[in-house]
């Protein structure tokens, strides 16, 4: 399948940049992974069990590529997803999304979105693009990822992560 659908916008709060995710509950964190969504994580990530976006349809499109967020200790509970790809000197960010569980005032994790973006700084940096990754925000949002991500909004509604604040997003999550 072509990419026929138009550019989608990051509609996602930062909720916090942790060195893992964090139980808002417990206070413990929770080492994380991120591996490519799997035919039998479909059932978990449909519509009907709350998710926003409809990831069957995501993975279709060829020039993308579905990651999943969990934990090791949890490893078959999905915390968040991410669509993302290769635009060969930087990558594109399509969709992110926190598990439904992870929303709201009753969140279980913080710092799943943050997450998930420097995965995508880590995998540009992995490639040979220094870190850079680009998207498209909600307006009301643009502010919000220029402070919490060090963003830069440079016109419309597209935002870049530069290598500088990649490589402070890489640092937070990715020790090794």
């Amino acid at each position: 399948m072509k990419n026929l659908k138009p550019d989608r916008f990051i509609n996602i709060e930062i909720d916090g940049l942790t060195n893992s995710i964090q139980n808002l509950h417990t206070g413990q964190n929770h080492e994380t992974e991120i591996q490519y969504i799997t035919k039998n994580d479909f059932k978990q990530i449909a519509r009907r069990a709350g998710w926003k976006f409809n990831w069957k349809a995501e993975v279709k499109y060829a020039d993308r590529s579905i990651y999943k967020l969990t934990t090791i200790d949890l490893p078959d509970q999905i915390q968040g997803l991410i669509s993302l790809s290769d635009h060969s000197d930087h990558i594109y960010l399509h969709l992110v999304e926190s598990a439904p569980f992870n929303l709201g005032k009753n969140k279980v994790f913080l710092g799943v979105p943050g997450n998930l973006i420097a995965f995508a700084c880590k995998l540009s940096q992995n490639l040979g693009y220094q870190g850079f990754v680009a998207f498209q925000a909600k307006t009301i949002l643009i502010r919000h990822y220029e402070q919490t991500l060090g963003a830069t909004h440079i016109g419309g509604q597209k935002m870049i992560i530069y290598p500088n604040e990649a490589a402070k997003l890489i640092q937070c999550y990715f020790k090794s």
